[in-house]
């Protein structure tokens, strides 16, 4: 009688050292405070190749590291995108702002996610709809790689600079859908989130001055040259932040409503060019 494992005990014992392996991790997640500590030690055991990967993982989220810098990567409507430590991580309310993007963009459109940060809505706009022109731009050279990295599949373009300057001219007038997630967090209350965002994030991808909306202001005044005639802008925003977002659009000459899930706790502006404002000089 042979002395060797059927396939079948191989599997049974890599079960068995699997579950171990998840029951150990969950321990040390609860231990440091983690409220999913059943979901991320699957992450993480699914993620790490060796044992010595997998302790140095769970180290590092045990020290505070958000889970997707440790995973490297962060799930956002059904993508991988890829993170690196110091880069704002997409958030699952953002996906709502995505929705109601690719609702309004059709095929072959002409794209711009301004702060793209890990370039997250763009990939999932592109991945979506067919032919996408996409154009991205952030401030952050380590968000900058990684949205070129989750972007490069769709052909994306992304540049590193401030709102629209890197952007070619020959972009003027001829966006169809402008997206922006930008900071909406007032300075104030920058010290009031939670301790990931505050110590591993770039502050840059946060503070929204004073009242949080300064950038975005910003991202109006210029949205008008950018956007074709019935070109569309999306911001995301808070709730209470919302009717004074829309009436910064309002102001710069776009068309603006509101849009809400309830269940994501997330709002979107969304922008509209409906009086077909060409760019000065056009």
């Amino acid at each position: 009688m042979s002395d060797s494992l059927s396939p079948w005990h191989h599997a049974a014992l890599f079960a068995r050292s699997a579950h171990a392996a998840r029951t150990a991790v969950v321990a040390r997640l609860r231990a440091a405070g983690c409220v999913f500590a059943e979901d991320e030690a699957r992450l993480l055991v699914a993620t790490a190749d060796t044992p010595d990967t997998l302790d140095s993982m769970v180290r590092r989220r045990v020290a505070g590291l958000p889970l997707e810098h440790v995973l490297g990567w962060a799930e956002f409507c059904g993508l991988r995108i890829a993170v690196a430590p110091g880069v704002f991580v997409p958030r699952r309310r953002t996906e709502f702002l995505a929705r109601q993007a690719t609702a309004l963009t059709p095929p072959g459109a002409v794209v711009v996610d301004l702060c793209c940060g890990s370039g997250a809505v763009g990939a999932a706009l592109a991945s979506a709809v067919s032919g996408v022109e996409l154009h991205a731009v952030d401030f952050d050279p380590a968000a900058v790689r990684c949205a070129r990295e989750n972007v490069a599949a769709a052909g994306g373009r992304v540049y590193e600079g401030d709102l629209y300057g890197p952007l070619p001219e020959t972009l003027r007038g001829r966006v169809d859908v402008l997206t922006a997630i930008t900071p909406y967090v007032p300075s104030g209350e920058v010290g009031l989130l939670p301790r990931e965002a505050r110590m591993h994030e770039s502050r840059l991808a946060l503070d929204g001055g004073c009242d949080g909306l300064d950038v975005l202001r910003r991202v109006a005044g210029e949205a008008p040259h950018w956007l074709a005639p019935q070109g569309r802008l999306l911001v995301e925003t808070s709730e209470h932040q919302a009717p004074q977002a829309v009436d910064i659009l309002t102001r710069h000459g776009l068309t603006a409503h509101t849009a809400t899930c309830h269940e994501l706790h997330a709002t979107v502006v969304i922008g509209g060019n409906d009086a077909g404002r060409t760019p000065t000089g056009a």
